[in-house]
């Protein structure tokens, strides 16, 4: 119980984030309305890819400085929890623009770019299974993972503020922190963010442990 704390904490910021995500009152704010709901679990999407991504990167110089094999695990399992948020971040996205934008996908910038970012793990993974040697794919996907990172960060962070977007905080448009987002919301996003990085850290290590209790078996 004690070693599980955290988990238990995020389950309860999970569940009471999507409760009052649903039930409790929002700001009437144009535009928006009812759909600025979608905040409370969108957003919280892309910061635990975000964290995830950053873990596997950690472990991808750790395995470069060690040539330790778990940490190869490691990183290509954070890897993979990543883009399941990731790509539940975009749907989130998609069915947030329907309502506001008018249609799912708008080819804004933030759009492409998210794809693009995504689009970069996913050739992280096309690389692995296209290398038969285990020591070698592993060195050459945590040089690739070192690399994709910044370039993640770029186009999530700094490229869409350069550019004409619809999508809050970037082109010119406020973030959501020039809107009125009362304590009432801060209350409940706030605890979606960190449930949400912690149910997708504890995905990440169950998914590590799987792996290795393959990988032994294998061997």
């Amino acid at each position: 119980m004690y070693k599980s704390w955290w988990k238990i904490l995020g389950s309860i910021f999970v569940l009471y984030a999507t409760v009052a995500g649903f039930l409790a009152t929002v700001p009437e704010l144009p535009i928006l309305r009812e759909s600025i709901r979608n905040l409370y679990f969108h957003v919280p999407m892309w910061f635990s890819m975000i964290v995830l991504f950053s873990i596997s990167v950690y472990h991808s110089i750790k395995f470069l400085l060690s040539n330790n094999a778990e940490d190869d695990l490691k990183a290509v399992e954070s890897i993979n929890t990543g883009i399941v948020f990731g790509i539940l971040g975009i749907i989130t996205g998609a069915i947030w623009a329907k309502f506001t934008w008018g249609q799912a996908w708008s080819f804004d910038v933030k759009q492409n770019y998210a794809a693009i970012a995504l689009l970069l793990y996913f050739a992280y993974l096309v690389l692995r299974n296209a290398i038969d040697e285990e020591q070698r794919r592993a060195k050459i996907s945590a040089i690739y993972n070192i690399f994709a990172f910044p370039m993640m960060v770029v186009l999530l962070f700094v490229l869409p503020r350069l550019s004409d977007s619809l999508h809050p905080g970037n082109g010119g448009n406020p973030g959501f922190n020039s809107y009125d987002l009362d304590s009432r919301m801060r209350m409940v996003f706030y605890p979606a963010c960190a449930g949400w990085i912690l149910i997708g850290y504890w995905i990440y290590t169950l998914l590590f442990r799987l792996r290795r209790l393959n990988k032994n078996r294998l061997s």
